[in-house]
C-alpha cells in the first residue's frame, strides 16, 4: 500500500498536468469537475466522492492529482488489490486528514469484506472496528475526518451496485482524438526540452491508440532515437523510422494486437470464439485481452463482442489480407433474444 501527496514527484512530474487548465482533452469531464471543485471550496465543504471509469491510460490518475491540487489538499493513493484486509483499510483511512483526497485505482478489485467496511466511511465518515471475538466482541465506531474518495476503474460492470451508488460524481473518460494527442505530445516535448515538428507529433499521435499514456511513451522512445542518431529535432522521417523500429504500424497496433487479429481470423475462422480460448492461443491472460487490447480494437471497429464470443469484422479481414466477403458468413446475425455487447 502506498501513499502520495498532491505534490508527489514519483509519478512522472515532468509530464503530468498540475491544473485543469493544463489538462488537454476530456473537456466535458474537466469542466464538470472544475465546477464541482470550485463549488466545494466556496462552501468550505469536502467534494462529493468521485468515480472515474474508462480504458487504461486516459488520465484517471492524473485527474485525481489535479482534483487534490485544485482543492489544495493532500492526495493519498493506493489500489484495490493492495488493500487486502480490513486492517489495511483502517490504517489507510486513519492517515487521511480533513478534506484530503483518497485515490483508489482499480477500485473494482476491492475484496468484499474491505468494500463493506468502506461503506460507512464513505457515507458517515465512520469506521467500524471489532475488538475481541465471539460473544465478548465489541464494536467501536471510529470517527474519521471528512474526505473525498476518488475511485478509478477500467471495468465498471464489476463494481457492485451499493458501492457505485455511494459516489456522488460519476464520469467516464473517452479515447482522445489525434489532434488532442498531438497537442499533448508537443507540450510534453517542451517539458522534456526537445523539439518536435508538428507533422512528427501528428504521426506519433495517430499511432498512440487514442491514449495520452501511450503518446508520452512513444515520445520518450523517439527521443532515444533522436539522441542516439545525433538529431537536433524530431522530424517526420525520424518519427516514422522510430515507429518502424518499435514495430508499431500506422494504426498504432503492436505485435500483440496483430497476433490477436490474425488468430481470430485465421485460427478461428473469424469467430465467434470465447475470450478464454483466444487467450490460450495467444499465451496471454483473458483479463489482459479484455482490459488492454480489446477496448481499442472495439473502438477501431476490428472486433465485436457478441453473446457467442469475439467476432472479426470486415475491417479486420481486410487488415490481414483476407477476403472481406467472408464476413457475411462469419459475423453472426443477432437474434432478437440476444443482447448486444
Amino acid at each position: 500500500m502506498s501513499f502520495y501527496r498532491a505534490d508527489d514527484d514519483s509519478l512522472d512530474p515532468a509530464l503530468r498536468p498540475q491544473t485543469f487548465d493544463d489538462y488537454t482533452g476530456q473537456s466535458g469531464v474537466k469542466e464538470r469537475l472544475r465546477v464541482a471543485v470550485r463549488a466545494a471550496r466556496m462552501r468550505g465543504d469536502n467534494l462529493d466522492h468521485v468515480l472515474m471509469s474508462g480504458p487504461p491510460g486516459l488520465g484517471k490518475t492524473t485527474m485525481a492529482h489535479i482534483i487534490a491540487a485544485e482543492l489544495g489538499v493532500n492526495l493519498h493513493s493506493t489500489s484495490g488489490p493492495a488493500i487486502d484486509k480490513k486492517g489495511e483499510l483502517a490504517a489507510l483511512l486513519t492517515q487521511v486528514t480533513e478534506g484530503d483526497v483518497l485515490f483508489i485505482d482499480e477500485i473494482h478489485r476491492l475484496s468484499a469484506s474491505v468494500e463493506e467496511n468502506l461503506y460507512p466511511a464513505m457515507e458517515d465518515f465512520q469506521l467500524d472496528i471489532f475488538l475481541g471475538e465471539g460473544p465478548h466482541a465489541r464494536n467501536i465506531k471510529l470517527s474519521l475526518p471528512r474526505f473525498t474518495l476518488v475511485g478509478a476503474t477500467t471495468r465498471t460492470g464489476l463494481l457492485t451496485a451499493p458501492l457505485r451508488a455511494r459516489f456522488g460524481i460519476l464520469e467516464r473518460l473517452e479515447y482522445y482524438e489525434a489532434e488532442q494527442l498531438s497537442a499533448i505530445i508537443l507540450r510534453s516535448a517542451g517539458l522534456l526540452g526537445i523539439t518536435v515538428a508538428d507533422d512528427a507529433a501528428h504521426e506519433m499521435a495517430r499511432r498512440s491508440r487514442g491514449t495520452p499514456r501511450t503518446a508520452n511513451r512513444l515520445l520518450r522512445r523517439v527521443r532515444d532515437y533522436m539522441q542516439v542518431e545525433g538529431c537536433e529535432i524530431v522530424d517526420i522521417e525520424l518519427a516514422r523510422h522510430a515507429m518502424k523500429q518499435l514495430d508499431i504500424d500506422d494504426r498504432g497496433f503492436d505485435r500483440m494486437d496483430r497476433s490477436y487479429i490474425e488468430s481470430l481470423v485465421h485460427k478461428f475462422d473469424g469467430g465467434p470464439v470465447g475470450v478464454e480460448t483466444l487467450a490460450a492461443a495467444l499465451g496471454e491472460s483473458s483479463h489482459t485481452l479484455e482490459d488492454v487490447y480489446e477496448p481499442y480494437l472495439l473502438q477501431e471497429g476490428f472486433i465485436q463482442r457478441t453473446p457467442r464470443g469475439r467476432v472479426a469484422t470486415a475491417t479486420a479481414l481486410r487488415y490481414v489480407g483476407a477476403d472481406p466477403g467472408r464476413s457475411a458468413g462469419i459475423l453472426p446475425l443477432f437474434d432478437e433474444e440476444d443482447e448486444r455487447p
